[in-house]
């Protein structure tokens, strides 16, 4: 077969959404949950998801031309690698990924010329509130919301403990840290650490739990409170990952000037994000950078402007550390 032309290449990148699309339904329906053990007919498949066999079968067969499900006799699926990956309760699991991308992000996606246009976000319009402020109205979509960044960071935690030492930390505290996962983290490797999670009352009290049973809890203060409000949190370092990304310039600066009055002289700032690299450098950031436009109206940056936002906050940078894929420590100190 002859390698692909610009024009095969582009027009495969435009049918992009209709493979995520095929997933979002297939994880919707949990079909690979009930595929795990064993292959099954379609027609077994739709009675169990109520839904139409020769249809479901057309869905079916796409994905497994792309290896996710494969046909191994006529009208018989079963598990590949790939769709093992979207069991709800696979290690690591990709479900609700593929149910976020697949529901709010791909109807807020839809206004992105509209963003573009206007430099506002997509999500607000369409869903008539900021998304923080839908989350917290739908506990069903914080769940998925809060699994999603589960199985977004968790390797994330990984590679910046792999590349980052912690170890002169006696006290970390985690600046909008969510349901714990990455205190739970880093906590983990460092035993005489502790930790400080901070986000708001209603997101911390559903980690509560999640600490208590990864065994950290005793050596980890929960404090719901909201950064953009003085931060009565004394410790050595200051953690905040993909928290600034969520915010415009003005917000991101209130955020870092209140972490920046509660630290004492000798404590750090550690900021967890993508760093982009200049010009056409390919970077997974670089369309995060799109969905944050759309979503909560944040942005990614580069190293300059992670430079010129430190010192507008009362910071200086004092390096970077790549870490996981294109992740990065941006390590401040108060100037």
């Amino acid at each position: 077969m002859p390698d692909p032309t610009p024009r095969d290449q582009v027009h495969g990148i435009m049918t992009g959404y209709w493979i995520s699309q095929a997933v979002y339904v297939a994880a919707k329906l949990r079909i690979p949950d009930i595929l795990a053990g064993r292959p099954r007919p379609v027609e077994e498949l739709a009675e169990a998801t109520g839904t139409h066999a020769p249809t479901l079968y057309r869905l079916l067969r796409t994905l497994a031309s792309v290896g996710i499900f494969s046909e191994e006799s006529p009208r018989h699926f079963r598990l590949t690698p790939q769709a093992e990956t979207l069991r709800s309760d696979a290690p690591e699991t990709l479900w609700p990924l593929a149910i976020m991308f697949g529901e709010e992000h791909y109807h807020a996606w839809g206004g992105l010329l509209e963003s573009v246009r206007t430099g506002k976000t997509a999500f607000d319009r369409l869903y008539g509130k900021p998304i923080f402020a839908y989350l917290a109205e739908n506990p069903e979509k914080a769940r998925v919301f809060d699994a999603a960044m589960t199985a977004i960071h968790g390797r994330e935690t990984a590679g910046v403990l792999d590349h980052f030492d912690m170890s002169d930390i006696t006290t970390l505290a985690d600046i909008g840290g969510g349901n714990g996962s990455n205190l739970i983290g880093i906590l983990g490797r460092y035993p005489a650490m502790r930790g400080i999670l901070f986000d708001l009352p209603h997101v911390v009290d559903h980690a509560r739990a999640a600490l208590e049973d990864a065994g950290v809890a005793d050596r980890c203060e929960v404090i719901g409170a909201n950064f953009f409000k003085p931060i009565a949190v004394q410790a050595d370092a200051y953690f905040l990952r993909h928290v600034i990304h969520d915010w415009d310039d003005d917000d991101s600066r209130r955020i870092l000037q209140n972490v920046r009055a509660a630290m004492s002289p000798g404590a750090r700032l550690l900021v967890v994000e993508h760093v982009l690299p200049p010009g056409d450098v390919p970077s997974h950031g670089k369309f995060v950078d799109l969905n944050m436009l759309i979503m909560p109206g944040g942005l990614e940056r580069t190293e300059d402007e992670f430079r010129r936002l430190y010192e507008s906050a009362g910071f200086r940078l004092t390096r970077v550390v790549p870490s996981y894929g294109d992740i990065s420590v941006i390590e401040g100190q108060p100037a």
